[in-house]
């Protein structure tokens, strides 16, 4: 069965990329903790971070890093990453902006044009 990130990767799931090259994708979460809150994905799905090959594993830490040195230059804010592999069977990494209105756990509710806000501040 297929996880709601291979979906996005396949364009069945619509999503608010910032990111993709041959073997990564970055979007914005759906559900954010902070505005501009991003998960930076491996295109092949595979639930565990450890048990990605090498080259994938490589893919995916070089995109990350590319990803959050971008965001904080373009929001000005140091960010975070987690990585939590519990709420979907696909590896991921979260990207946080850390800010004023950070609170671990909290979710923001934001709208349609805020996302694409955020969107088009960090595209790439």
């Amino acid at each position: 069965m297929s996880s709601v990130f291979a979906k996005i990767v396949a364009g069945e799931i619509p999503c608010y990329k910032v990111y993709e090259d041959d073997k990564v994708m970055a979007f914005l979460d759906i559900h954010p903790e902070t505005k501009g809150h991003t998960l930076v994905i491996p295109k092949v799905e595979v639930d565990k971070i450890y048990d990605l090959d090498d080259e994938n594993y490589m893919a995916l830490m070089m995109a990350a890093k590319k990803i959050a040195r971008h965001m904080e230059d373009v929001l000005g804010a140091r960010i975070i990453w987690k990585v939590v592999g519990t709420d979907v069977p696909h590896t991921h990494i979260h990207l946080e902006p850390l800010d004023e209105t950070w609170e671990y756990g909290r979710t923001l509710e934001l709208s349609d044009a805020e996302m694409k806000e955020i969107q088009e501040k960090l595209a790439f």
